[in-house]
């Protein structure tokens, strides 16, 4: 699978949970299992490597910030999930933030859950393990365990543990830094009913 591919695997996914009642963020998460489901364990292999590529390329400072900022705050494992769920709202979004996260305060959902004062928005827990869902489905056995064991074998030893250049860190809390490096963001929701 290249990167072509895993992005329709994506937007397919999502077109098939458009027409999905209940929580979008599930909704998505259960179509893109079952599409990778319809696939082989070497694709969904494949589909793991290229999500962790993404993934990990937007393991930055400026996007955490964003997730900060939307999220009401934003840990470790929060960060996880706001990276699984830009990855969730499609190539278009994904390199859009991954450009310039600030761009972010233009998102429907992001738009909507400020007005709403919902701290929700693009963040998708279940994203990061699709591929091992669909695995297990696919093995017919869904407290199969072998997926990470396989996923480790296929992708071969790892080369890439240097941490990764984050950019610029700064105080998340000091409200300036925050307008002053995602200025649309913190407008939109720092600024919040201060009209």
């Amino acid at each position: 699978m290249n990167i072509d591919e895993f992005w329709t695997v994506i937007e397919t996914a999502r077109t098939d949970a458009a027409s999905a009642s209940g929580d979008p963020g599930q909704a998505f998460a259960s179509a893109l299992v079952e599409r990778l489901a319809a696939t082989s364990k070497q694709t969904i292999l494949e589909y793991q490597q290229c999500f962790d590529q993404l993934h990990g390329a937007i393991y930055r400072w400026d996007v955490w910030t964003a997730g900060y900022l939307i999220g009401g705050g934003c840990s470790d494992d929060a960060f996880m999930d706001f990276r699984a769920g830009l990855i969730a709202q499609g190539r278009e979004w994904y390199d859009r933030a991954a450009t310039a996260p600030d761009v972010l305060a233009q998102h429907p959902d992001v738009i909507a859950a400020a007005a709403e004062c919902s701290d929700e928005a693009l963040f998708n827990e279940t994203v990061n393990y699709a591929a091992s869902h669909a695995y297990e489905r696919l093995n017919g056995d869904e407290d199969d365990c072998t997926f990470y064991d396989d996923y480790d074998q296929f992708r071969g030893p790892r080369t890439d543990r240097e941490p990764a250049d984050m950019g610029e860190s700064f105080d998340f809390d000091d409200a300036s830094e925050m307008h002053a490096r995602l200025p649309r963001l913190a407008r939109l929701l720092l600024d919040h009913g201060d009209d």
